[in-house]
C-alpha cells in the first residue's frame, strides 16, 4: 500500500495538538473546580458530567479526524493495464553506462549527469512511446518501448556502471540493440538518441548508423564529458574515493570526449550532434525536432501500479465525527433515554 498525496500525512500533527489541547482543557477544568472548595464535594455537585462519555467523545473526534486525514492521503493498492492509444514516434535512448562514465568532468559525473537529462528529457514527450538501452561492452534493451514515463524513469533509475559485466564501449552494439527495440515494418517515425563519451572499443558505429537510417531511424548523438583526458574514480560503497582505474601497466587510465566519431554517427544516422552542456537545453532541442516530425498512431499498455482506496475509508470518519457531535456526556440525558425505552 502507499499513499496518492503522502504530503497530508503531515496533518496527523493536527490529532496531536488536538490530543495535547483536550489535555489541557482537563486539567484547566480540574483547577479551576478545585477554586470553588474540596475536590470531592465539588465533583458530587457536577456529578451530572460522565468523564467516561467525555473520554468516548474525546476519542470519537482523534479518530474520526486522524481517518480523515488518512482518506485525505489516498491509500493506494492493487492493479490495472489500460490500454492507451496516442500519436507519436517511437525514441529509443542509449545511453553509456561504462566505466568511463564516472569521470567527473560533469559534475558529480558524467553518468548520473546523462541520467538527470534524460529524466529531463521523458518530461519533454508527448505522446512518444520511449524506450531504453543500456550499453558497455554489451548492450541489452532496459525498458522496452512504453508510453508510461513514470515507469521509464524506474527502469532508468536502476542504470549504473554495474549493470553490464562486460567491460569496454561498444557503440556499434548499443545500435544493434536500440535497432531491435523498435518495430519491425515501419519505416520511419523512429529516433534513437544516443548518450556517450564516445569512446569506442569495438565494432563499426557509422556503418551500424548506415544500416539504421536505412531501416529508417534518425539518430541524434550527445557527447558527454570535456576534451581533455580526465581520470576514472574508482569508489567503494559508502562513496569514498578509493583510487583511479588503471591499465595493465599500472598507468592511470584518462578518457576524453571524442567528439568526432559521435558527429559521424549522427551524419550517417540523419541527426544531428549535441555537446552536453550545463544549461541541459541538448535533449530539449531534441524533443522539439522529434515534436515537429510526422506522427503515426501508436499504442501501449500503461500499467498503473496503485488505484484509490480511500472511498472504503471515508464513510466511518465521517460517522464517528457525526456520532461525537450527537453524543452528549450528561448522564441525566441518558438516564432519561434509558427511561423511555424501558
Amino acid at each position: 500500500m502507499r499513499f496518492g498525496n503522502p504530503a497530508a500525512l503531515h496533518l496527523l500533527w493536527l490529532v496531536v495538538g488536538l490530543l495535547a489541547l483536550q489535555l489541557y482543557a482537563r486539567r484547566a477544568k480540574r483547577r479551576d473546580l478545585k477554586r470553588f472548595g474540596h475536590l470531592p464535594t465539588v465533583q458530587k455537585l457536577v456529578a451530572s458530567a460522565s468523564q467516561a462519555l467525555q473520554l468516548l467523545k474525546s476519542g470519537l473526534l482523534l479518530t474520526g479526524v486522524g481517518l480523515l486525514i488518512l482518506c485525505l492521503a489516498r491509500p493506494q493498492w492493487g492493479a490495472r493495464l489500460e490500454q492507451v492509444r496516442r500519436r507519436g514516434v517511437d525514441v529509443v535512448i542509449a545511453l553509456d553506462t561504462s566505466l568511463s562514465m564516472l569521470a567527473e568532468d560533469l559534475k558529480p559525473n558524467r553518468l548520473v549527469r546523462a541520467k538527470a537529462e534524460v529524466a529531463a528529457f521523458l518530461e519533454h514527450l508527448t505522446g512518444d512511446r520511449v524506450g531504453l538501452v543500456a550499453f558497455a561492452g554489451t548492450a541489452f534493451v532496459q525498458c522496452p518501448l512504453t508510453m508510461d514515463y513514470g515507469a521509464a524513469k524506474l527502469f532508468l533509475d536502476a542504470m549504473d556502471e554495474k549493470l553490464l559485466p562486460k567491460p569496454g564501449t561498444a557503440i556499434a552494439e548499443a545500435i544493434h540493440a536500440a535497432l531491435r527495440a523498435f518495430p519491425e515494418g515501419q519505416r520511419k517515425h523512429k529516433v534513437l538518441v544516443l548518450i556517450t563519451d564516445g569512446e569506442d572499443f569495438g565494432g563499426d558505429p557509422v556503418e551500424a548508423a548506415k544500416q539504421a537510417r536505412e531501416q529508417g531511424v534518425v539518430i541524434y548523438t550527445i557527447g558527454i564529458g570535456a576534451g581533455a583526458g580526465q581520470p576514472i574514480p574508482l569508489r567503494d560503497r559508502s562513496g569514498r574515493l578509493t583510487g583511479y582505474k588503471k591499465d595493465r601497466e599500472g598507468r592511470v587510465v584518462s578518457t576524453r570526449l571524442n567528439e568526432s566519431v559521435l558527429e559521424r554517427i549522427a551524419l550517417a544516422g540523419g541527426g544531428k550532434y549535441y555537446r552536453a552542456s550545463s544549461s541541459e537545453l541538448e535533449l530539449s532541442r531534441i524533443a522539439d525536432a522529434i515534436g515537429q516530425m510526422e506522427k503515426r498512431e501508436l499504442s501501449s499498455q500503461l500499467y498503473s501500479q496503485y488505484e484509490d482506496r480511500y472511498q472504503l475509508f471515508l464513510p466511518l470518519p465521517l460517522a464517528l465525527l457525526v456520532a461525537e457531535a450527537l453524543l452528549s456526556d450528561r448522564k441525566r440525558r441518558r438516564e432519561a433515554w434509558r427511561g423511555r425505552f424501558a
